[in-house]
Formats: structure tokens, C-alpha cells, sequence
């Protein structure tokens, strides 16, 4: 029955080739669709990751602060150290955002002052995706300050001026002079006009001695989405460790919206491939139907020979799976071949390259596929055969012998 199955599947061969390749041809773009969507997934994640990090800590209830001095975590650097002996080799970074007034010239805004401790990886991936002209403070520099791109246009100042902070109602010295060090491009509008960023230490200075208004935990070998299952249990102990003062939260639970974009992804792309594979099944139909057709007065001396008709229907059956098996099997082979050279990195060209800075996402990306998602693929490709066999199999099997072997197509 598998070698007649065979050599009926290739007696139109034109028919058959084609409908192979429209099954290849789904196969192989549903692995690179794959691909390319994991890559753009897990480059949004590692872009998002290494802003705001994979965990973040806050004073408890910080949402509902209404005042500044109930949004910051006192005591910092005590806090620090017992994080450094639960994280070990994690990269923390402590931040300071003060609500102030910037004033340069004759001019002044409503700024978020940003004081930044970061390790040094952190610290110049930040100013390498942000530093337009100029530099970060140091560390320790208590004088320096790097201004948002629309921020510095609205004050009238750039690399070289002085610019005055003023935060009252804090527990610092409430005003400064800062040095303008740095001109930053941040992509977030709302961002780019009120934000500017200093050193933890002048921040502190001006505002809070001590004390930080969040930590991020950035852990370097988190680069996928799929390594959010380890996230948890290290957000728990960190929670065990720190006690109730404060609350420490997964990226997901600090950005819900952010998160529910990310896995909107899924159903948007299960939605595209489903509408592919529709298409491709269609056509498969068409030619398992008209072979069975082509073939009805063969089928009628078949069972006029003793045949049952369960034994029709499994060959009819047997062959579109043969058909939509064979292709299938080509655009495994050419997705895998496609999906092992978007894994060793690529980049969008041109132009387009701009569109995908604007989305967020990184210059150089790596595409993966996960053994799941190539087990619903071959599932589509096996259901194609079945679904469009269906209707062709249902009918041959129905056929009376003496009416089908007078039948002329």
C-alpha cells in the first residue's frame, strides 16, 4: 500500500511538486518566522533587561507615595551589602530620582533627576546607547550633569554650562550647581525632555544622604525570555533576605504593560502561521481531489476486486500524507539551515535598521527556535495532510463499483 500510495502521488507530477512546495515553503517560513520572532522577543528583553534590570526593589507600597521622602529606601548601603551576599556575582544598581526644578539662563523646567551607581559593563552600555555628545559623570563626580537632548534645547544649554537644581522639601541641601557634562538621546520623548542623570553621590547631596529610591539586579546570563522561570525563586529569596520594609518584584510585575506586549507576540504570530497553513492545506486539497477524481474508475475495480472500502480510504489518506510528509521534510531541512545562520547573529540593512532602533530593539540580533515550536510545525504540516484527505478520502470511499468504473473524468 506505501509503494501504490507512493507511485499515485507522482503521477501528475507538476501537480504534486507544487503542492510539495507550497508545504515546503510553509515549513521552511514558519521556522524562520519563528526565528526572527524569538529574535526580536529576546532582543527586546535583553534591551529591557539592561535598562531597568531583571528585578527591581522598592520601599513597600512606593505606588501609592505621595511625597518623596515616603518613595526612598533609607539606609542604603546596608541594604546593598546584604544583596551582594545573596546575589554574589549580580550586578546591582542603585538609583535616586529627585523631582526638581532645572533652571539655565533665563530659562527653568520641571526635571527627574537621576542619581546612577552602575557597575562599569552596565555603565558604558548605558552611556553607549544614550551619550549623544559629551560624557556620564563619574562616579564620584558631585559636579557634573547629563541632560536630556530636548531638555538642554528647552534650557538653552550644552556641553560646558551651568545649570541650577532646586528640591525642596528634602533632607538634603535642596539646591546645587551642576556642570553640564553630557547631552543624552533617550527614545521615550517624555524621557528626553524632563531627564537628566548625575552620580548617586550628588544626588544624594541634593536630596537624600543614604538612601536610594530603587535597586535593580541585573544577572548577565539572563539573555531570553525563556529565563524568566528562574526570575521567581530569586525574587523570593531576595524577599526572605530584605524583609517587609521594602518589596522586591520580577521586571514583569514593575512594567505589567511592558509585559503584556511581549506576550502578545505569541497569539499574534500562531495567528499569521495559522492563515499560511490554511493557504498551504487548501492547495494540498485540491490536488489529493483531483488525483481522486482522475482516478475514480480505478478506484471502482479496486473494490469491485475485493477492496474494502476502509482499505480505499487509508490509501487516499496514506498519500496526502506522503505528499505534505515529503514537503514537510524539505522545509525542515531548509528552516534549520536558515535558523542556524540567523543563530549566528544578523542585522536588518539600511534604513531599516533605524526602524528597528526605534522599536526598541538591539543593532545585532540572534534568532533561535525551540524544540516545541518545531513540534507544531511538523503538527501542522502532519494535520494538513489528514485535514485535506479528509473530503477526497471520504468520497472515494463512497463509490460504487459499477457506477465509478463507468465514470469518465
Amino acid at each position: 500500500m506505501f509503494v501504490f500510495a507512493w507511485r499515485s502521488v507522482w503521477r501528475n507530477r507538476s501537480r504534486s511538486i507544487g503542492a510539495a512546495f507550497a508545504v515546503a515553503f510553509t515549513v521552511w517560513m514558519s521556522m524562520a518566522y519563528f526565528a526572527l520572532s524569538n529574535a526580536a522577543r529576546d532582543g527586546m528583553y535583553v534591551n529591557l533587561t539592561s535598562t531597568v534590570g531583571h528585578i527591581q526593589i522598592h520601599i513597600r507600597d512606593y505606588r501609592s507615595a505621595r511625597d518623596f521622602r515616603e518613595a526612598v529606601i533609607p539606609r542604603a548601603a546596608a541594604l546593598r551589602e546584604r544583596l551582594a551576599r545573596v546575589l554574589g556575582d549580580g550586578l546591582i544598581v542603585e538609583a535616586l530620582e529627585v523631582p526638581a526644578l532645572l533652571s539655565g539662563g533665563d530659562r527653568a523646567r520641571g526635571a527627574l533627576l537621576v542619581g546612577l551607581r552602575q557597575p562599569p559593563t552596565l555603565r558604558q552600555r548605558f552611556a553607549g546607547r544614550f551619550v549623544q555628545q559629551g560624557r556620564l559623570p563619574g562616579p564620584d563626580d558631585v559636579e557634573g550633569i547629563a541632560l536630556g537632548r530636548a531638555l538642554a534645547r528647552t534650557l538653552q544649554v550644552g556641553i560646558g554650562d551651568v545649570v541650577y537644581a532646586y528640591a525642596p522639601s528634602t533632607d538634603g541641601t535642596g539646591a546645587s550647581a551642576f556642570v553640564v557634562v553630557g547631552i543624552l538621546h533617550f527614545p521615550d520623548p517624555l524621557q528626553d525632555a524632563r531627564g537628566a542623570v548625575l552620580s548617586l553621590p550628588a544626588a544624594q547631596d541634593l536630596a537624600a544622604p543614604d538612601a536610594v529610591t530603587r535597586f535593580e539586579i541585573h544577572i548577565p546570563e539572563f539573555r531570553r525570555t525563556t529565563d524568566d522561570a528562574a526570575i521567581v525563586p530569586l525574587a523570593a529569596r531576595l524577599q526572605e533576605a530584605l524583609g517587609d520594609e521594602v518589596v522586591v518584584e520580577t521586571w514583569r510585575e514593575t512594567y505589567p504593560a511592558i509585559s503584556s506586549l511581549e506576550r502578545a507576540l505569541r497569539p499574534i504570530l500562531t495567528v499569521f502561521l495559522g492563515l499560511f497553513f490554511i493557504l498551504a492545506g487548501l492547495l494540498v486539497l485540491n490536488t489529493v481531489y483531483l488525483s481522486v477524481v482522475e482516478r475514480t474508475r480505478e478506484f471502482g475495480v479496486i473494490v469491485a476486486l475485493g477492496a474494502n472500502r476502509r482499505r480505499v480510504l487509508g490509501m487516499v489518506l496514506l498519500e496526502s500524507l506522503l505528499l505534505c510528509g515529503s514537503g514537510a521534510a524539505a522545509g525542515l531541512l531548509l528552516g534549520s539551515a536558515t535558523v542556524a545562520r540567523l543563530a549566528r547573529g544578523f542585522s536588518y540593512p539600511g534604513t531599516w535598521q533605524e526602524v528597528v532602533e526605534a522599536y526598541g530593539l538591539p543593532v545585532v540580533m540572534y534568532g533561535s527556535i525551540a524544540p516545541i515550536e518545531v513540534a507544531i510545525i511538523a503538527a501542522f504540516a502532519v494535520g494538513i495532510g489528514v485535514c485535506a484527505a479528509l473530503l477526497p478520502a471520504w468520497t472515494a470511499g463512497r463509490l460504487e463499483p459499477v457506477e465509478a468504473m463507468r465514470f469518465v473524468a
